[in-house]
């Protein structure tokens, strides 16, 4: 009897031990889960002051009207650059879309892993509670992810390419012309 006990009391502290470590590995991953929300929240926040900030056609419009000089313009941000940037966008959220599903593989194996190891150390009647819970809770993640996600299929174009005629007149009989716009 009392080595039964012994053993009993042995089998209770390495459980005991066993679920200190995968509390540890489970708060890892949880930190680690948060950070990469913060990191994906970050992007979304980027990617509208970006839509904030591009130019508007009836900013076009008004800037033709009022005949901007070279030297306003030079200031005006180029379409390629405008183009790299949202192309630099573009791959920092595909980045952060395989780094989500990278880490949506870890999530499966560590669950995996704990299913196999608790199955082994627990009974059934007390993981089937916990399983049930851990599902829940990757499922609640999982849609905040899809529902967070950019849909990429859109049209993400800044512009139209278009002739503009602009209004100008004679320098000798001020007699109105209509000519089109020079430059690129």
């Amino acid at each position: 009897d009392e080595e039964l006990l012994k053993r009993i009391q042995a089998t209770v502290v390495q459980v005991q031990g066993d679920y200190e470590k995968l509390s540890s590995v489970t708060g890892n991953l949880l930190d680690d889960r948060h950070q990469k929300q913060k990191d994906i929240e970050a992007l979304f926040q980027s990617l509208e002051r970006l839509k904030k900030e591009k130019v508007d056609k009836e900013d076009l419009v008004l800037g033709i009207d009022v005949k901007a000089d070279k030297s306003a313009l030079a200031g005006k941000v180029s379409r390629t650059q405008f183009d790299a940037s949202m192309e630099r966008l573009n791959e920092m959220i595909q980045e952060m879309r395989s780094r989500v599903k990278g880490q949506e593989q870890g999530w499966h194996q560590v669950q995996q892993q704990l299913s196999a190891e608790m199955g082994s150390k627990l009974d059934r009647l007390e993981l089937g509670p916990f399983r049930q819970q851990l599902e829940e809770h990757w499922k609640r993640i999982l849609e905040q992810l899809k529902e967070k996600a950019p849909q990429t299929e859109a049209d993400d174009a800044a512009g139209i390419k278009k002739q503009l005629l602009a209004h100008f007149h004679c320098l000798s009989c001020d007699r109105p012309l209509s000519m089109l716009v020079p430059g690129p």
